[in-house]
């Protein structure tokens, strides 16, 4: 039901359009034993995920990206009953037609915070803060040898030398002025970042798109999306969190570090934001405090300084 996507290029033609994507969900659905039951396709996101009634969320894999689905599936099944916060149940998983992949999970209960911060009292949101440090605080206390065989990167110090190298180019691809190109090969080089760290569980996308919370006491009620999860530094946890959820906010920064049992400096901070893979700084320029001067130092303070 769902055609061979071998290819980006391939998955780009055919992730949005529901005509072809839909038919496959109902038909796995029904393999599943869900049939009848009713499909919302949830408009976030870079994979295909249906809630299926009231009670699943159906997530597809393209051919191109079947790995993720074995390693979110391992690290769903790791994870569960083991966080402050709920996270997604894995029923079923596996293959499914010309390579595709797919998880059958569990649906959380909450609303996204992304979509419910506007409403928060500051007090609720800096309760908030504390409890995402709090949830990555057990993340990265997690015992990651059952993991080790799914997740990577296989060298630490190789995947930090490979991004420092890839760095400029990466940001200049995304149009980055060079004002700041400029400026970042010899701040790479000036920020000590552990070569070998302690390596924890990463999630590496705790954003307030991927949280849930209980609108009527404004808790966390549910974090997800494990499928880009990594074993790594755990100072590189905190990009997504400082450029995602604190938002460039000292003191909510603050709470989730202070609940977390740990600071991590603005340098060292911004030096992953720039390794990191996923790493859009024209974006977060759109969504970040500016700094008072163009240099990457007053940037650092800006978005991931606390008090």
């Amino acid at each position: 039901m769902l055609p061979a996507v071998h290819t980006d290029e391939e998955w780009d033609a055919v992730v949005g359009v529901e005509a072809i994507m839909r038919p496959g969900a109902e038909h796995l659905a029904a393999r599943l034993g869900l049939a009848g039951h009713s499909l919302r396709r949830y408009p976030e996101g870079s994979f295909p995920v249906y809630a299926v009634g009231d009670r699943h969320v159906l997530k597809l894999y393209p051919t191109v990206c079947a790995e993720d689905g074995r390693t979110e599936a391992r690290v769903l099944e790791h994870v569960q009953g083991k966080l402050p916060v709920a996270t997604p149940e894995v029923h079923a998983d596996g293959e499914y037609e010309n390579g595709w992949r797919y998880i059958l999970m569990s649906q959380l209960t909450g609303q996204g915070l992304a979509e419910s911060w506007p409403r928060v009292p500051r007090v609720d949101r800096e309760r908030l803060a504390s409890e995402v440090g709090e949830a990555l605080g057990a993340l990265h206390a997690l015992d990651t040898e059952p993991l080790r065989d799914v997740l990577g990167p296989p060298s630490w110090s190789a995947f930090l030398a490979e991004q420092c190298g890839t760095a400029v180019a990466r940001q200049r691809e995304r149009k980055l002025p060079e004002l700041w190109l400029e400026q970042m090969p010899e701040f790479l080089q000036s920020v000590p970042l552990a070569s070998e760290p302690d390596r924890v569980l990463l999630h590496t996308e705790v954003m307030r798109e991927h949280l849930l919370v209980d609108s009527r006491r404004w808790t966390l009620s549910g974090l997800f999306d494990f499928e880009p999860a990594m074993l790594g530094d755990r100072a590189y946890d905190f990009v997504a969190v400082g450029v995602f959820v604190s938002r460039g906010d000292p003191r909510l920064l603050g709470r989730i570090t202070a609940a977390y049992g740990r600071d991590f400096s603005p340098r060292e901070l911004l030096a992953h934001t720039f390794l990191h893979v996923y790493s859009n700084l024209p974006w977060y320029f759109k969504v970040l405090p500016a700094p008072p001067k163009a240099t990457l130092d007053s940037l650092a303070e800006a978005w991931f300084g606390t008090v």
